[in-house]
C-alpha cells in the first residue's frame, strides 16, 4: 500500500497486539476503522487530568511533544 501524502510504501508494524500502517518518510500513521480504540483499550498509559476548553488556546515551552499518541507510537 501506499502513502497517500508522499506515496512511499507502507511498512507494516504491531502495536499492542494491532497492526498498523505507518510511512518512514513522513511518519504517518494509518490505521482502519478500531485499531485506535484497541490500542488504547490495551496500552497502560494513564489517563491525564481533564483539561479545560481554554486551556487549548495557551501554549507553554514545558508542553510534552506528542501526547498520547507519541507514548503509543515510538517510531
Amino acid at each position: 500500500m501506499q502513502c497517500p501524502v508522499d506515496g512511499t510504501q507502507l511498512v507494516m508494524s504491531e502495536r499492542a497486539g494491532v497492526e498498523i500502517d505507518y510511512c518512514p518518510q513522513c511518519r504517518g500513521v494509518w490505521l482502519d476503522r478500531g485499531e485506535l480504540d484497541k490500542i488504547i483499550e490495551r496500552s497502560d498509559v494513564p489517563e491525564g487530568p481533564r483539561r479545560e476548553a481554554s486551556d487549548y488556546g495557551r501554549s507553554s515551552s514545558k508542553k510534552k511533544r506528542g501526547g498520547l499518541l507519541g507514548e503509543i507510537f515510538d517510531f
